[in-house]
């Protein structure tokens, strides 16, 4: 019999959900609520849904007091949305990072933009927040084509340090084993942020 994942109900909403489906929440020795991403800290959980909507709603209404009965440090929702968007960008480099020791990361437009045109097996574009609009534009044409998922999250700064290089406005994910956990994370990330359904 396949194993059975166990529920955990969301603060904000109250919608019933796998564990792994839900954000979830610790304390700390010090009483700090902190973010569990990995779903791997001791202690008990506390759990919203995966965006920012059921988070600031558990919040404003002081969920986290409740189901860890007493006073919880660090759980205004400001902080806890800044803390948990943080948190998700960094999962997401960091396999980037991986990817690229690797040897599955291309880096620089034109080397990006030719291997969209030859056909080779590009999963994840990253493009720059701050690459001019029409290079960036153009890069995001060639990377649609293709059928690869395109990325506007860091900065050229952010991308180049990643990899260990200067300034990059533009890097490539192909096909790996990396690229399946990796959309995995970017979906979590945008539907945290956009306020995605429950």
């Amino acid at each position: 019999m396949p194993k059975v994942e166990p529920q955990r109900s969301c603060l904000g909403c109250g919608v019933v959900k796998d564990k792994s489906e839900l954000l979830r929440f610790v304390l700390a020795p010090d009483r700090t609520l902190v973010p569990d991403l990995k779903g791997k800290l001791p202690g008990r959980g506390a759990y919203t849904c995966i965006n920012k909507t059921c988070l600031q709603s558990a919040a404003a209404r002081k969920q986290f007091a409740r189901t860890f009965k007493g006073e919880v440090k660090d759980a205004a929702a400001d902080h806890l949305l800044l803390q948990v968007s943080t948190l998700f960008a960094e999962r997401i480099l960091a396999y980037l990072a991986l990817a690229n020791k690797a040897g599955k990361v291309i880096s620089g437009s034109d080397m990006v933009m030719d291997a969209c045109k030859k056909g080779h097996q590009v999963g994840i574009v990253f493009v720059a927040t701050d690459i001019s609009v029409d290079i960036g534009q153009k890069v995001l044409d060639y990377a649609r084509q293709c059928g690869a998922e395109c990325v506007t999250l860091f900065d050229k700064d952010r991308l180049g340090a990643v990899l260990g290089k200067g300034l990059r406005s533009v890097a490539a994910v192909q096909g790996s084993g990396f690229i399946k956990v990796m959309q995995q994370e970017i979906r979590k990330y945008r539907n945290f942020a956009d306020g995605g359904v429950c």
